[in-house]
């Protein structure tokens, strides 16, 4: 009897530690010469989550640089592949599959993975390892609306342009051609009006509007971001602490490509922490899972 209570407490003891361990959770700290950020990342990119903690774990991080910097846009660093002597073997050049979530937004703080444009990489694959952190700027709901049309109009025109690369669209492609060398606006206009819409449609189906929920909206009224980046990117986590180092990074003076003067180094570690206390001290929630 007393053998199989010896094998109950065990087995009890054993369970209560495994509960004890997965409740915790890795909190991001970004050492910079300007102070720390300390960001969480978010459950539901589970693939940027794990890639980005095993990047930090191993080290890769420290003394990557920022090395694009736009003050009321985005900090952009971590890029292993450009550090100093770095040997073949250390590279990162894989992607990661895009976790574009509509929860996740630009707002400033927000930790979002860096990727080559749609036109050569339409699934928007997110680079290995460079990331940037929103500086941004307000804006109110009727910038947000200028700016899905704004949006909406851009992406008409991307697919407009691949339509008249098509075979089938040899012919009208040659008459807008002659429009455009003809300087025929009104020709042009109508062709816009009458014939284009319909044809994306046709070819891709309807452009809709990107929607702001009422969140976004006061978020980026109040807090600020990049909304134009909205759906586009993967945010997969937020800087919880730190943001005025935010603010120092994004106005330093920078020179071509935007990248600055004087080198910002910077290190990264993983510290653990209780997810209740992350919640408590963070208020990110965690999604359908005990804490």
């Amino acid at each position: 009897m007393k053998y199989k209570n010896l094998i109950l407490t065990t087995v009890l003891f054993i369970t209560l530690f495994a509960s004890c361990q997965t409740s915790k959770d890795s909190v991001i700290v970004l050492h910079t010469e300007y102070g720390d950020m300390k960001a969480i990342l978010y459950e539901e990119t589970p693939k940027h989550k794990q890639n980005f903690i095993k990047l930090v774990e191993s080290g890769k991080y420290d003394s990557t640089i920022f090395h694009r910097v736009i003050e009321n846009f985005m900090v952009q660093g971590g890029d292993v592949n450009q550090k100093k002597n770095i040997e073949d073997e250390d590279k990162v050049n894989y992607t990661i599959e895009a976790e574009i979530q509509p929860d996740f937004w630009h707002v400033k703080g927000a930790l979002a993975a860096a990727r080559q444009g749609d036109q050569i990489n339409p699934e928007r694959k997110s680079s290995g390892s460079q990331f940037y952190i929103v500086h941004g700027q307000k804006f109110e709901e009727s910038d947000l609306k200028q700016m899905s049309e704004g949006r909406a109009y851009q992406q008409k025109q991307m697919k407009l342009r691949e339509l008249l690369g098509m075979k089938k669209y040899a012919t009208l492609r040659n008459e807008v051609i002659e429009m455009q060398k003809a300087q025929d606006m009104e020709g042009l206009q109508n062709f816009m009006e009458t014939i284009a819409d319909s044809l994306v449609e046709k070819e891709f189906g309807k452009i809709e509007l990107y929607e702001f929920n009422q969140s976004q909206i006061e978020d980026y009224a109040n807090i600020g971001g990049a909304p134009h980046l909205d759906g586009e990117y993967t945010v997969f986590g937020r800087v919880v602490e730190g943001l005025n180092v935010i603010d120092s990074i994004a106005s330093v003076r920078t020179a071509g490509a935007d990248k600055p003067v004087k080198d910002i180094y910077m290190t990264a570690e993983v510290e653990k922490m209780s997810k209740k206390k992350i919640t408590e001290q963070y208020g990110y929630e965690y999604p359908s899972e005990e804490k």
